[in-house]
């Protein structure tokens, strides 16, 4: 291990100033991944610092020249060291991870949160949804943490949720996400493969962000993403696996003026050429108009 982050050192690092800095020097040497939740190294160690000495994640300034205690040097030292020598994600080290002002508890049964379909949700869908206190019935498919689910428990007041997910594990994190929210009463959580034990129902709004990673993706994905469970990111040779699964059984499950929305990560291209005839329609993200597509009910028949 280089001497530059040596934490057998760390006990000269007295002021969050000083652990700032040999995070960033630490972060940088191990090379490592940043996408879960932090976009570069100083932004990833202001969080981790910020989150375990209990300090407001969007306030550093006036404890820069704050000293450490002991204790706290101690735990810091030990998460900062997973995170650099364990290239393990930050939201697993800190068990939280946030969708716009929406926190959730996380760990690796579950992956880490990170869809665009959420800053949809913020606007409840509109224009696609007009009156979103008419709508109903929503199921979120590949459930995961429950954080879609939530969101769209929010945006639909008046709705029911299914949250659908394969994992037993998964399901246990998302009822966790789901009692902190106080919407169990809202929010149904069912184990199923995709559809399969939806058997009968219907909803107004279909959302999923299954797994999209194709094969060759998988094979070259960071370490960082290999603490995620497999079963929510590889989806066959073209990470298209789950989304065929779904366009083929999502009208059965949609009202007549349903709608469905699924994010597919960078595989629109590869999407188009398999479904020539499919009219999808393309949803303005942050990242772009690549990501997340719309149908109609009518137009899966």
């Amino acid at each position: 291990m280089s001497a530059l982050y040596n934490f057998a050192d760390t006990a000269e690092l007295h002021s969050v100033r000083d652990w700032l800095r040999f995070s960033v020097s630490a972060f940088s040497e191990a090379k490592l991944t940043f996408g879960h939740g932090s976009a570069n190294a100083y932004d990833e160690a202001v969080y981790l610092i910020l989150h375990t000495l209990h300090l407001p994640l969007d306030t550093l300034e006036p404890f820069l020249d704050a000293r450490l205690t002991a204790t706290e040097k101690s735990a810091l030292q030990a998460l900062l060291k997973r995170r650099v020598e364990h290239k393990v994600p930050a939201a697993y080290l800190t068990h939280e991870a946030w969708l716009g002002e929406f926190n959730f508890y996380v760990d690796e049964r579950v992956i880490v949160p990170r869809s665009f379909i959420a800053e949809l949700l913020r606007e409840r869908l509109y224009p696609w949804v007009a009156e979103a206190e008419n709508t109903n019935a929503v199921l979120d498919l590949c459930t995961g943490s429950g954080c879609l689910a939530i969101l769209a428990a929010h945006a639909f007041p008046n709705a029911m949720v299914d949250a659908v997910d394969l994992s037993a594990d998964a399901l246990q994190v998302a009822r966790r996400n789901v009692d902190d929210y106080e919407l169990a009463e809202q929010i149904h959580l069912v184990q199923s493969n995709l559809f399969s034990e939806l058997n009968g129902r219907q909803y107004d709004i279909i959302i999923s962000n299954p797994p999209y990673v194709d094969a060759p993706s998988v094979a070259a994905l960071p370490a960082e993403y290999l603490h995620e469970p497999k079963l929510a990111l590889g989806s066959g040779a073209d990470g298209l696996d789950a989304t065929r699964e779904i366009l083929k059984q999502a009208a059965k499950h949609l009202t007549p003026h349903g709608i469905l929305i699924v994010e597919i990560g960078h595989n629109r291209d590869v999407l188009e050429a398999a479904y020539p005839n499919l009219p999808f329609t393309w949803l303005e993200v942050s990242a772009g108009d690549q990501f997340v597509f719309l149908l109609h009910r009518n137009d899966l028949l």
